[in-house]
């Protein structure tokens, strides 16, 4: 009797694993999406109490709505990315083809005055513009590496949009039933740390509101500026380089490369005035946010240190894909606040929990 219970006892357990490991697979490709979907939820849920306040307690209706906002923030600008980045791969391919038939100008005079290497860049510069075989070949090995990153960037992004859109939809039913699922991870939170675990949540919750309006809120901010500041200025691509400048504003002073790029771009055309405006806008708004807005943001949870921030936003998109930019510095961040949290209370408890 007790080797049948014994053996009984194994096999439902077994069954159990292989459930488990069966749920798993089976919501392995939506884990991103999922996880995702629950920062946003948690992040906005006070917007989503003011609107289900306004719309008289009202859960359908107010989740609606709620997603529908976040998608319009979201999901309608990358939309409109992944649709200009295929306009500009042709744009390109034309003024490559152009350049190809025209050569390239000759230099301006101020290039020769640059100290030091003025004169050999101009000479070679000259050269290029002279001998068109020579140009060719030099353009050339920049066409197939540019050409492969660009439509490697447009698929990447393609399927990130597809998992922002597959994460917006799946923030609908979160929204709807948030309160429910909040009653069940306490709970079950509860059960598995004791009281301790009411703490960490705590802390892992506010550590994720911090890192969404202080550290992607922050980069979100940078490139709308970014760009806004590129298309007052006339500059080509304005859309895409704003992106490029959130991307970058992952990476620590990495947004001057943009945008003094394109205000070198605006000497080099001899729109001097335009390219004072776009290095005193990036200087003054783009970069300057960043000193103003996140530390304000991130006042309440702990800062995550500048080499975990960019491994976040490397081993983000590495594991993640697109959708890892917005993943990967929240999961960096949520860990590195639990471990110091059990490092404050592992001399006082001796228990990474705290029971």
């Amino acid at each position: 009797m007790v080797f049948d219970l014994s053996v009984e006892r194994i096999l439902g357990t077994g069954a159990l694993v292989l459930l488990g490991i069966g749920c798993i697979v089976v919501l392995w490709p939506f884990l991103s999406a999922l996880i995702w979907a629950a920062v946003l939820c948690f992040s906005t849920w006070p917007v989503y109490t003011w609107l289900e306040r306004l719309l008289g307690g009202r859960r359908t209706p107010a989740a609606l709505v709620m997603t529908l906002l976040v998608a319009a923030v979201i999901v309608a600008p990358f939309a409109i990315l992944v649709a200009t980045l295929a306009d500009s791969v042709a744009t390109v391919a034309q003024s490559v083809n152009s350049l190809l038939e025209q050569g390239p100008p000759a230099p301006p005079g101020w290039v020769a005055e640059i100290p030091f290497i003025g004169e050999r860049v101009a000479l070679y510069w000259q050269g290029l513009a002279y001998n068109a075989p020579a140009f060719l070949v030099e353009l050339t090995k920049l066409i197939r590496p540019a050409t492969d990153i660009a439509v490697a960037s447009g698929a990447v992004l393609g399927v990130g949009l597809l998992e922002l859109a597959l994460s917006v939809f799946i923030a609908f039913f979160f929204y709807r039933y948030g309160r429910q699922m909040a009653a069940s991870v306490r709970g079950t939170s509860e059960r598995i740390g004791g009281t301790r675990a009411r703490h960490l949540l705590a802390v892992a919750g506010s550590t994720v509101t911090g890192v969404v309006y202080g550290v992607i809120g922050t980069a979100l901010a940078q490139g709308a500026l970014a760009g806004l500041g590129f298309w007052i200025a006339g500059v080509p691509q304005a859309l895409l380089l704003g992106f490029l400048t959130f991307l970058l504003s992952f990476v620590p002073a990495a947004p001057p490369l943009v945008w003094g790029s394109a205000a070198l771009w605006l000497f080099f055309r001899g729109e001097v005035g335009w390219g004072i405006f776009v290095a005193t806008w990036g200087l003054l708004l783009v970069s300057s946010i960043d000193n103003l807005l996140r530390p304000y943001l991130l006042t309440q949870t702990n800062s995550l240190p500048v080499l975990l921030s960019f491994f976040g936003f490397l081993g983000g998109i590495l594991a993640f894909g697109f959708i890892g930019v917005f993943l990967g510095p929240v999961l960096l961040a949520v860990g590195y606040s639990l471990f110091l949290e059990w490092q404050a209370n592992d001399g006082q408890t001796g228990s990474p929990l705290g029971e």
